[in-house]
């Protein structure tokens, strides 16, 4: 008998700074509301910098412009279980507010200071959305460059 062949989820997130606050979205999911990145899967046919602008769009209503790759992100939400996520975190310019819907089960994009964030642990979704914060101040981003156009 053959092993079913391990899939990761693949996920996108944005990290955009305006002011000394970053741009989260306060969402519902499995009924708690947490603080989470705008984030989202990866749909078929699109590239990594259109499914981050996408669902930064769909999640803000503020246009996303990524200007480099913070990371490659791997979280495991239980342990025992074989769901994994892999998370690209980019790092980007986000445009003024539309007037747009938001996707269902986002209540608010707020933005937040990194002591207000740190403040609020207990709310993240995970481990990444500080982690992700805590990368896009502290080290340097990747160009957008490193993704072969090729093979997008």
């Amino acid at each position: 008998m053959t092993e079913p062949v391990w899939k990761p989820h693949v996920t996108v997130a944005a990290l955009a700074r305006r002011g000394g606050r970053f741009l989260l979205v306060r969402e519902e999911v499995n009924g708690r509301i947490v603080l989470n990145q705008p984030a989202g899967h990866l749909d078929p046919g699109e590239s990594f910098e259109q499914a981050v602008i996408r669902e930064t769009l769909e999640e803000t209503a503020h246009p996303f412009t990524p200007t480099g790759l913070l990371g490659i992100y791997r979280f495991v939400p239980d342990e025992g279980v074989t769901e994994t996520h892999i998370r690209l975190a980019f790092v980007g310019e986000a445009g003024e507010r539309q007037d747009l819907p938001l996707d269902t089960g986002i209540i608010e994009p707020v933005w937040m200071t990194l002591d207000e964030i740190e403040a609020s642990r207990d709310q993240h979704r995970g481990p990444m959305v500080l982690q992700c914060v805590l990368d896009s101040i502290r080290k340097p981003a990747y160009p957008l460059e490193i993704f072969s156009p090729d093979f997008l």
